[in-house]
């Protein structure tokens, strides 16, 4: 699926994605049409690993990782990679009488028993399964190791054939036969008990036959992807039972359990994903689950694009294997995570910029931003390692890297930039800072108070080490022309912000406290500092009040009004609404001083009222600030000028942030 989406045009992958068409045609008419393309060009441009089925050795254990050891051979749902970081409950020990090939089906063995699981077969029923790939012949087996019976319906006669070595009676609706006589015979009459669906169709006749062949109150269990027009008579009168698996099992898509590492008691669920791992290696070991008829083809790396192409190509194949070189010094090699791309150019006057993170915002604009300022780009670093090696292409890198100690470490590095994910960012600033060098970092700068100090107290001791955060709207050109009218204006003045803001899932890393610290830390502290900029004065006091609790709001503290006082007895309120509607603009601000009025509408438009000689202004392009803000902050690197923020700005909109933050969760 991600490869025919991945060579298809643009047309195709728009009627691929039509929700994802309505979300840029809202952008288009909230943000213009060139900020839109640009944002759609670097998405699509993005690369995606493929694969989520492996087999390898350990060659290196992360810090609080229990129950392996260097050299176990494990199975994992990583990435198709030659060295792959898998989070503890994404992976299962091998046993010794598994091959390395059979133990490679083991993921693909979880998603169909995930199904079973979900379809509660007992001893003795009968089953449908109507698709007979990879999956469906491995929940074939499964089925008959569960001591059911079995009906196998798919239109390939070698996968018939091999489903009846498996011990189940199949039938063929391409040779002519008929589903439901065959269904009702193998069912004496009873209709069956249950049906798992593993097919890949557009068709709605899989259901619809599932439907019809079922006994009242059968179910029907959707492991693969087929048409959903369904027909209420026909579940209504059998009272059937209709659910979707999803994938291998509990866990799946959520991130405490992937990502943290934090398991659920067996007691109080059985079978997680990792648990299913396990399960299906014991039925492999036991003899109960053969995978070896089902492996067609096997390339080696160097030709893994053949593979993919096979994949596609519409010739018969199953299971397709690539493989690795069996490296002896893995351990060794796993860390040599610097990869050369090319060569640094001459520019003596340039600072040399490493980047910290290589995602799509960093893609799309900081790299960019720092290349128009004339940085010497140097390394790229990301955790994966496919984002880096892409951005340091696309971009003009030196080197790409999996380990930010070659930044830290690299003489020739004398400024970083730092676009990682919000809870790396004290820790990475603190280690650049050490390392003596330059430090722009993407918001937010850290997420407690005690981050904070840490901050302060390193960058107190280096004074010539320019520290600065992505507050780029202050660059904006509309927001430089405000500031221009506004200072000239002795009265304290009145700032509304409104900001369309958007829901996120409260599953989203940015909603979580630990990892994201939340939105008005992460973005919210954005709008603080535009207004603490405008307002060219110290903030004294700050109060917020959020939505009031309700059983459709999950989160609370991304709809909130923030309010916030001056020292020159200015005010201003912010109002960030995740509750909005998509169509309405992202961000507009009006600012009310000495009988007069500015209005900012989302970087586009400025309108100025009362101001002589001052009509506003118009840009065809959205420009929040960001390539000046890169520009100001290099110019300071060199030299050539002073903080592009001043540090003491930096550290006080960054305590503000957190605070507010704070008293909305509380």
């Amino acid at each position: 699926m991600l490869v025919k989406f991945g060579k298809s045009g643009w047309i195709s992958k728009a009627r691929q994605q039509p929700d994802k068409v309505k979300m840029v045609l809202g952008k288009a008419r909230s943000d213009g049409v060139a900020a839109t393309y640009d944002a759609v060009k670097s998405k699509l441009d993005q690369p995606l690993a493929l694969g989520y089925c492996n087999v390898g050795r350990v060659a290196e254990i992360g810090s609080g990782v229990e129950g392996y050891e260097l050299g176990d051979r494990i199975v994992s749902n990583g990435k198709h990679a030659e060295f792959v970081t898998v989070p503890r409950n994404l992976c299962a020990k091998i046993p010794a009488s598994v091959s390395a090939e059979e133990a490679s089906f083991t993921v693909l063995g979880a998603i169909g028993l995930q199904g079973i699981r979900l379809a509660n077969p007992t001893l003795g029923e009968c089953i449908v399964v109507t698709g007979l790939g990879v999956i469906g012949l491995m929940v074939v087996q499964m089925l008959r190791a569960q001591g059911c019976r079995v009906l196998g319906i798919d239109f390939d006669e070698s996968r018939l054939s091999l489903a009846r070595q498996f011990g189940a009676k199949t039938v063929n609706p391409g040779a002519g036969e008929d589903v439901l006589e065959a269904a009702a015979a193998f069912s004496r009459g009873n209709g069956v008990d249950a049906v798992i669906i593993t097919a890949a169709s557009d068709s709605d006749e899989p259901m619809r036959q599932a439907a019809h062949m079922s006994r009242k109150r059968g179910r029907i269990v959707l492991v693969g992807v087929v048409g959903l027009n369904l027909m209420r008579e026909d579940f209504y009168e059998k009272e059937l039972t209709f659910q979707v698996s999803c994938s291998y099992g509990p866990g799946r898509y959520d991130p405490k359990y992937e990502e943290g590492g934090q398991d659920y008691p067996l007691a109080f669920v059985r079978w997680t994903e990792q648990r299913n791992f396990e399960a299906v290696l014991d039925l492999m070991a036991s003899g109960l689950l053969d995978v070896k008829p089902l492996i067609t083809h096997r390339f080696d790396i160097e030709q893994a694009a053949q593979a993919m192409d096979l994949l596609t190509s519409g010739e018969p194949s199953m299971g397709i294997l690539i493989n690795y070189p069996d490296t002896v010094d893995a351990g060794r090699l796993a860390k040599e995570r610097k990869v050369a791309l090319g060569t640094a150019n001459s520019k003596p006057s340039a600072g040399n910029v490493a980047f910290l993170g290589a995602g799509n915002y960093a893609g799309r604009v900081l790299i960019p931003a720092f290349a128009a300022a004339g940085a010497q780009l140097t390394t790229v670093v990301s955790s994966g390692g496919i984002s880096a090696v892409h951005s340091g292409k696309k971009h003009g890198f030196v080197n790409a890297s999996t380990d930010a100690a070659d930044v830290f470490e690299d003489e020739n590095v004398d400024t970083v930039v730092i676009a990682t994910r919000h809870d790396a960012h004290a820790d990475q600033i603190l280690e650049v800072l050490k390392a003596g060098k330059h430090v722009f970092c993407e918001k937010p700068l850290c997420l407690t108070v005690e981050e904070l100090k840490e901050i302060e107290a390193a960058k107190a001791d280096r004074p010539d080490q320019q520290l600065m955060i992505g507050f780029n709207r202050r660059f904006a050109p509309h927001v430089v022309q405000m500031k221009e009218l506004l200072e000239k204006v002795d009265q304290p003045k009145a700032f509304v912000m409104t900001v369309n803001a958007g829901e996120i899932p409260p599953e989203h890393w940015t909603q979580d406290p630990v990892v994201g610290g939340g939105r008005i830390v992460g973005e919210g502290c954005h709008f603080i500092d535009l207004l603490r900029h405008l307002a060219g004065a110290p903030i004294v006091s700050h109060h917020a009040i959020a939505l009031g609790d309700h059983p459709a709001i999950a989160v609370r503290d991304d709809k909130a009004t923030i309010t916030l006082s001056f020292e020159d007895g200015s005010i201003g309120t912010i109002h960030y609404f995740a509750n909005g509607h998509s169509g309405v603009p992202k961000e507009r601000l009006e600012v009310f001083a000495a009988g007069r009025v500015l209005q900012l509408d989302n970087f586009l438009r400025l309108k100025a009222h009362g101001w002589p000689g001052t009509k506003g202004s118009r840009l065809w392009k959205q420009d929040k600030g960001q390539t000046d803000c890169a520009a100001a902050f290099m110019e300071a690197v060199r030299g050539t000028s002073g903080p592009a923020i001043p540090v003491d700005e930096v550290f006080e909109v960054s305590r503000v942030s957190i605070e507010v933050a704070d008293a909305l969760k509380k």
